[in-house]
């Protein structure tokens, strides 16, 4: 019996979704008609007997036999009559379904193929045949969206990690070489060079090995009650010498009586650190620059750093925040940012619970960048 019911399983197991379901409506279309013929059968003329004894008359008078013949000759007319138009509406209904269904399954079975070969442009179209089927197409198609996203993100990635090495790499080559051919001498100048662009990559490497942790979420945060004038007063005393040695005027102005914020107070100084010398790099000297605290709309902590530079336009203002992305190229790139300090930013604040924006009125017009941090502060992990 056993190995019996394996060898059925078997071959119940090769079918498709609509063989599988064809056959279960036809078994329970088999066992409804069995049992019911079964009723009418065996049990209903019984039963319709001990009413007509129960009636007062005689169990084998021609007249009751002639009536229990009846019944059952009625009964099983009209159970014939009743289980052929239910098979054939449960055919009709089976087949029609299965066909609808199993044509969903396998467009979400070749779209997920397509997936998995790497085609992320892969969408399943809305089946309408139940709430269930089109929640699976819509999360499929999310899903894919957002590998498609990562998958264009992560190439975009690739090809400017690769343009930031080769400057660097170039330069550290040109020189070696130029030591090897006698051309170049190891003079405190190209010493100075060779460290500097040494120093590129060591901070690229580690800018985005800290915007993975942040946006991966894999960031313990030590969140504590913090001052937000101390917090400023840090910041700035530490970014101040930059600043000076730049020409460029640093300004505290935070508001009084401000509450304390619960924070990670080395995270959000290096958001802050980040803000400032983006700043520092975008404004000429004889230019200002301003770190404010102010309570924000709904309570919570809005810090600030303003600047009077070089300004965004407002095409740029909704990319400022993606990893590489540059106003200007070839300004940027003078100026020596690795173009992911403002990722780094923007993930440590969400990292908080809290939100980043930029803001300016056009090129030349200076730029202002604000934090909000929720009263509470964000979670540790």
């Amino acid at each position: 019996m056993t190995a019996a019911a394996g060898r059925f399983g078997g071959r119940f197991g090769g079918l498709g979704i609509a063989g599988r379901l064809l056959v279960a409506m036809a078994l329970v279309l088999v066992t409804g008609g069995l049992t019911a013929w079964l009723v009418v059968g065996a049990i209903g003329p019984g039963i319709f007997r001990q009413h007509m004894v129960a009636a007062g008359l005689d169990g084998h008078a021609t007249a009751v036999l002639h009536a229990e013949e009846a019944f059952r000759s009625a009964s099983a007319t009209s159970l014939g009559l009743a289980l052929g138009a239910a098979a054939l509406a449960s055919l009709a209904a089976s087949l029609v379904l299965t066909r609808r269904i199993g044509r969903s399954l396998g467009a979400l079975s070749t779209a997920a193929a397509g997936v998995a070969g790497g085609r992320f442009d892969a969408r399943v179209p809305p089946p309408g045949i139940g709430a269930e089927f089109d929640e699976l197409a819509v999360a499929f198609n999310d899903m894919a969206a957002r590998l498609d996203e990562s998958h264009t993100l992560r190439r975009r990635l690739l090809a400017d990690v690769a343009h930031e090495l080769r400057t660097p790499v170039a330069t550290i080559t040109a020189y070696l070489e130029g030591v090897e051919d006698g051309v170049e001498s190891l003079t405190p100048d190209t010493i100075a060079v060779l460290r500097a662009q040494g120093s590129r990559l060591s901070r690229l490497a580690d800018d985005l090995a800290a915007v993975t942790r942040a946006e991966s979420r894999d960031l313990a945060l030590h969140l504590e009650p913090t001052a937000p004038a101390e917090l400023l007063a840090v910041t700035a005393g530490s970014a101040e010498g930059r600043f000076a040695a730049l020409g460029v005027r640093l300004v505290v102005d935070a508001d009084d009586g401000l509450p304390d914020v619960v924070v990670d107070r080395d995270r959000i100084g290096q958001v802050l650190g980040n803000l400032l010398d983006n700043a520092l790099l975008h404004t000429p000297a004889g230019g200002t620059v301003r770190v404010g605290a102010a309570r924000a709309d709904g309570g919570g902590l809005r810090l600030t750093v303003a600047d009077t530079g070089d300004g965004i336009d407002a095409a740029h203002l909704p990319h400022v925040f993606e990893r590489f992305y540059r106003v200007d190229t070839a300004r940027d790139r003078r100026h020596g940012g690795s173009g992911i300090g403002l990722a780094i930013a923007k993930a440590l604040v969400e990292a908080h619970g809290g939100t980043i924006s930029a803001h300016s009125d056009g090129a030349g017009r200076g730029a202002t960048f604000a934090v909000v941090l929720p009263a509470r502060g964000g979670q540790a992990r």
